[in-house]
């Protein structure tokens, strides 16, 4: 072998052919920073043989897969923790209510039910034409409030005196309602928001680390069976030889012996 064709490995000092070794300068960033972690004193015009350079490639791909593992392991942690969290107070709001009601606010509530109906309607004007007719046409000699039904105005103005109070607390429960109804929405869409964060999160781990990782994995892995088949067609090539030799060896013996 011509003597320009050595070259040193950087790992241990081994004279290797230029076939069988690749310059530092060639490699990838992340497996150049492996070696000059390994070798502080290494330069980018140092060579390693493949063999080295093997064993270095899988503690790369190693290193990646470990790394991708290990985030991916953290954010299905954190996403784990938001889906079991029980930090946010989810209420049922109307057992909340049902189980709060007092005599008065059912009260209110089935007076503004039926004062908001038809039925208080037909009622309402039921009343109110026969009392008129009643006092107008002073049936069966009833006259207790001739025309102009100054006693209906004070009835009816007490009526809706009483009424629109009552119609406000039942309002106020509605208000109540709804107060309750926006906070469990907010909660909702919090806890939504930090769930969508964390799979945002995850799919971005995915498409701009994982995937990469992957591919560059595969690429390794052609570039480990390509210095595997080297070694081995190496291999075979020694025993070859090695054999040849032995073949020669036992000729010359048997010509001697002769």
């Amino acid at each position: 072998m011509p003597e320009e064709s050595q070259i040193t490995c950087l790992v241990d000092g081994e004279a290797i052919s230029l076939e069988t070794g690749l310059q530092l300068a060639e490699l990838e960033v992340g497996l150049r920073n492996r070696i000059k972690r390994d070798y502080p004193q290494s330069q980018p015009s140092d060579y390693i043989c493949g063999h080295h350079l093997l064993k270095y490639r899988l503690d790369h791909v190693d290193a990646m897969i470990n790394a991708d593992l290990k985030q991916t392991k953290k954010i299905n942690h954190k996403l784990t923790k938001a889906l079991q969290s029980d930090d946010y107070d989810i209420i049922d709001v109307n057992d909340s209510l049902k189980e709060s009601l007092t005599f008065g606010q059912k009260v209110s509530d089935d007076v503004a039910r039926f004062g908001g109906s038809w039925g208080f309607i037909f009622v309402f004007l039921f009343v109110l034409i026969g009392w008129m007719i009643v006092n107008g046409l002073h049936v069966f000699g009833v006259d207790f409030d001739n025309y102009p039904f100054i006693l209906l105005n004070l009835v009816l103005s007490c009526v809706a005196a009483i009424q629109a109070p009552i119609i406000m607390m039942s309002q106020n429960r509605s208000a109540d309602r709804d107060r309750m109804m926006a906070e469990n929405d907010y909660h909702v869409n919090l806890k939504s928001e930090h769930e969508l964060r964390l799979l945002h999160a995850k799919v971005d781990h995915l498409a701009q680390n994982q995937v990469p990782h992957t591919m560059e994995v595969e690429r390794f892995q052609l570039e480990i069976l390509g210095e595997i088949r080297q070694e081995l067609a190496e291999l075979r090539t020694a025993k070859a030889a090695a054999d040849s030799a032995e073949r020669r060896e036992s000729h010359h013996e048997q010509v001697d012996h002769r």
